[in-house]
């Protein structure tokens, strides 16, 4: 199921940057419990986002589309900090790193 959850988080972008949460390092976890809910702790390129409720909405509604998840619960940190080494070489290849 975490495969899958991966896979629609892939689908989740900031408005101003043309990659997805995933591969920018913002998802920090994803625990999966075996009654089905989602625990995931995630943040910001930078705490005062503009498009943070679009995105942390845009997370629960589609984590919860996925076949077997009951809720889940979308924990908005800042520790560590973000910064761009948390990116994956796709990310950074996209962005010009």
């Amino acid at each position: 199921m975490e495969g899958r959850i991966v896979d629609v988080l892939k689908t989740v972008y900031d408005p101003e940057i043309p990659v997805d949460i995933y591969e920018l390092g913002m998802i920090y976890k994803i625990d999966v419990q075996d009654n089905g809910n989602v625990d995931i702790d995630m943040t910001f390129t930078a705490p005062n986002c503009p498009a943070a409720d679009f995105i942390l909405e845009d997370v629960r509604t589609k984590v919860e589309g996925v076949e077997g998840v009951k809720g889940a619960n979308i924990n908005l940190v800042f520790e560590p900090q973000w910064d761009q080494s948390m990116m994956s070489e796709e990310a950074r290849v996209e962005l010009g790193f």
